[in-house]
């Protein structure tokens, strides 16, 4: 349109001087340029100035089932399961039970009837971003999705897990569960043992400046404190997030769960002996900074005598089952090892109990395979001893080996006995008497080395 006017008018002017003519070009410019803006204003996508991006969802969608989920792979299992840190069969178990619980991640169209992003899609972009720890817009040019979507797929994700699978996943020990935890607790040579519990940071990058003093702790960063209790298999029983990183290790303890259950009396009763004396009550492993309670052994700083140096290295060794833990979730799921993007606490704490939730279910995973290789191993071994007319009985005595428990859920205590039971908990002779009793156990178990 500016060209044609230029050109009328140069037509009409023709015998004009230089100088109008110089003056007719920069008017024909400004029209152009005021013809150029006017065009990039317009709405493009549901963001002024963006422009729709053809990211072929469908495709998309095509090439990362052929990938790793058609008859015929391209990716094999042994990559599948490192890429996506599980096993392919517990990956599609979760992703049944998500698209069945929130109808988010069902694939719609929409209302022109284009088809939308597959549960597939919405899912991978979320263990994407839980296990490497990247940006959501790093998942685009292969899931085929967008950056506000990834990060919309992560909170309900994250979310949903937590509704699905936080009953199974993140409850306290069973009866069976506090057994097997006892019988193992006594092999290693401490009976009585229910676990070891610690915490660790997570730094929070987008911490708002209203809470800076806070979750700013003695390293001058902001975080925020987990809580957890971990057994000899990495599981994770007790998980405890959100405090502010200024507190330390007893601030965290007066706040935690951790024994709410056993101050109501709904807590297992575990019975042991160690050197002669009697205990109605476990405990966990903890270093030298935590209270000297009953439910805790601590390490001896600077232990005087072979003994309690003995003790020390074994209680040390066995206490890093929380830290191995810890370990293997950052490692695991990357995101809670780099710093926490979001600004809301309630996001990162539904992304830190479902990466919880998920390590849980990939410990239970890990040991259902390994548990089935030991029986085929056992079956052949029996079969290869029967050929020899000579049989191994391999048989456990579970009752044997585990002390006795009874849990109570029954009735509501009065208060009397919870103060009854708080005292407990935080006797400070029982934790010396057992600590003691334990260094004596542990020199005459190892033959006095």
């Amino acid at each position: 349109m500016a060209s044609n006017l230029l050109r009328a008018l140069l037509q009409e002017e023709e015998d004009d001087d230089d100088d109008d003519y110089a003056t007719l070009l920069a008017i024909a410019s400004l029209e152009e340029h005021h013809s150029s803006e006017s065009q990039s204003s317009r709405r493009r996508g549901s963001i002024p100035g963006h422009a729709v991006i053809q990211r072929n969802r469908a495709e998309g969608h095509e090439r990362h089932f052929h990938d790793y989920f058609s008859e015929s792979p391209v990716y094999p299992a042994k990559l599948f399961r490192m890429r996506f840190r599980l096993h392919r069969s517990l990956f599609l178990r979760i992703l049944s039970a998500v698209e069945t619980h929130d109808s988010y991640f069902v694939q719609k169209r929409d209302d022109v009837g284009k088809i939308g992003l597959s549960s597939l899609q919405k899912v991978t972009a979320a263990m994407r971003m839980l296990a490497y720890g990247v940006s959501a817009d790093s998942v685009d040019d292969y899931v085929r999705i967008g950056e506000s979507t990834a990060i919309e797929s992560l909170g309900r994700f994250a979310k949903t897990i937590v509704k699905i699978f936080g009953d199974e996943y993140l409850r306290s020990p069973t009866d069976e569960d506090t057994a097997r935890l006892l019988a193992i607790g006594k092999q290693r040579g401490f009976p009585g043992m229910l676990g070891s519990i610690d915490y660790m940071h997570w730094r929070w990058k987008n911490c708002p400046a209203a809470y800076y003093g806070m979750y700013t702790g003695h390293n001058h960063t902001h975080t925020i404190i987990l809580e957890a209790v971990a057994s000899y298999d990495l599981w994770i029983w007790h998980a405890y997030f959100g405090l502010p990183g200024a507190l330390n290790d007893i601030n965290v303890l007066e706040r935690s769960s951790v024994f709410s259950q056993l101050a109501e009396g709904h807590g297992p009763t575990v019975n042991f002996t160690v050197n002669g004396h009697e205990y109605t009550i476990g405990y966990y492993l903890a270093d030298g900074i935590y209270p000297s309670w009953a439910t805790f052994v601590k390490i001896i700083s600077l232990p005087q005598g072979n003994k309690r140096k003995h003790f020390s290295t074994l209680q040390e060794s066995a206490r890093k089952d929380v830290e191995r833990a810890f370990g293997v979730l950052q490692s695991s799921f990357a995101i809670v090892r780099g710093p926490a993007r979001s600004w809301d606490v309630k996001i990162l704490k539904n992304i830190m109990q479902a990466c919880i939730i998920m390590h849980n279910m990939i410990v239970e995973d890990e040991r259902k395979k390994n548990i089935m290789q030991a029986c085929i191993i056992m079956h052949n071994m029996i079969v290869e001893d029967e050929r020899n007319d000579d049989y191994i009985d391999f048989t456990y005595d579970a009752a044997e080996e585990a002390p006795t428990i009874s849990v109570s859920h029954e009735r509501t205590i009065d208060l009397c006995e919870f103060i009854q039971n708080h005292h407990r908990i935080r006797d400070r002779q029982t934790h010396s008497q057992l600590q003691l009793d334990l260094v004596e156990h542990l020199w005459e178990r190892n033959g006095g080395l």
